[in-house]
């Protein structure tokens, strides 16, 4: 009977102690950080103790933009504004894979604008690295010849070795600012125009964009960029708000006719009057730059290349 009741109590010690450990692995957790990665519904989160937090998010994640003198009110966001770049506050538990599984994202004021600048200012950041490499290239090569030919220009060698060097660390810092914001491969694009001061999608591109779509499902953690363009034809601010409609007008198309889910959507780029592809000068050129280029991405990393 003695041993019976010790059984007992054994029992109720093991099952408590079992009730904490589950307690303390859904405990609830806080982070801040950088978002450095976007792939369909995870992100990667630098912090200042970690540099690569991986987030999941989910169906049921509540994503907000703090507003206000005293930050108290909150607009809620859809989860396309997550996006590399942007300053957030996540808040949830960590899965068995030690994966933070988020709640809820917040981000303040205007740090989404800014991140929408960084990635517009983007592209000409990767040509110019790219062109710096080729050079570093080019005068790697030469610096070889000099050593074969003439050794006694040494002197002259080590202080070009130099700048290659110093070269070499202001692109290396550059590709660590940008992070995996250029790291894509581009699987398909689409470019879509418009009419003079308008932002309706003409249905001829509907078939070109559901093509699109379908292509990008059958693609392993892809990501779709929209981007929206205007002619420098009329005041800056009309042509940065049709930019924007134009983005958002083909990126609803995406969502509701082409099933295309929000986790693997970026925010809608409103790029205004930059990027002219045409002479603005001319109605054939400014009908050339009222555009929005759509672009299925994967990330390189998945891709192996």
């Amino acid at each position: 009977m003695k041993r019976s009741r010790q059984a007992v109590v054994l029992s109720g010690l093991l099952a408590a102690l079992l009730l904490l450990c589950h307690v303390g692995s859904a405990q609830t957790v806080k982070i801040s950080g950088l978002i450095t990665g976007r792939n369909a519904a995870n992100m990667t989160v630098q912090t200042s103790t970690d540099p690569r937090v991986v987030v999941v998010l989910t169906d049921t994640t509540q994503v907000a933009q703090i507003q206000g003198v005293f930050k108290a009110r909150r607009k809620q966001m859809s989860m396309t504004a997550l996006i590399p770049g942007l300053q957030v506050q996540v808040e949830g538990s960590y899965n068995g894979q030690n994966e933070l599984v988020a709640s809820s994202v917040k981000f303040k004021g205007n740090d989404l604008e800014d991140a929408q600048t960084i990635q517009a200012g983007l592209q000409p950041a990767k040509e110019q690295i790219e062109q710096s490499q080729a050079e570093l290239e080019q005068q790697k090569a030469a610096l070889d010849r000099q050593q074969k030919e003439m050794q006694e220009q040494q002197q002259q060698m080590a202080a070009a070795q130099e700048k290659i060097d110093a070269n070499k660390a202001a692109i290396q810092a550059a590709n660590k600012r940008f992070g995996q914001l250029d790291d894509y491969n581009i699987m398909d694009e689409v470019t879509v125009y418009f009419a003079n001061g308008k932002v309706t999608l003409d249905s001829k591109y509907k078939p070109q964009l559901l093509q699109l779509a379908e292509k990008a499902k059958t693609i392993t953690a892809f990501t779709i960029q929209v981007k929206g363009y205007a002619s420098s034809a009329g005041s800056a601010s009309l042509n940065q708000r049709l930019s924007e409609d134009r983005a958002n007008s083909v990126t609803q198309f995406l969502q509701q006719q082409g099933h295309v889910p929000l986790t693997n959507m970026l925010a809608p780029g409103a790029m205004g009057e930059s990027r002219q592809v045409g002479n603005d000068k001319t109605a054939e050129g400014q009908s050339q730059n009222r555009r929005v280029v759509v672009r299925v991405l994967q990330n390189k990393g998945i891709a192996g290349t």
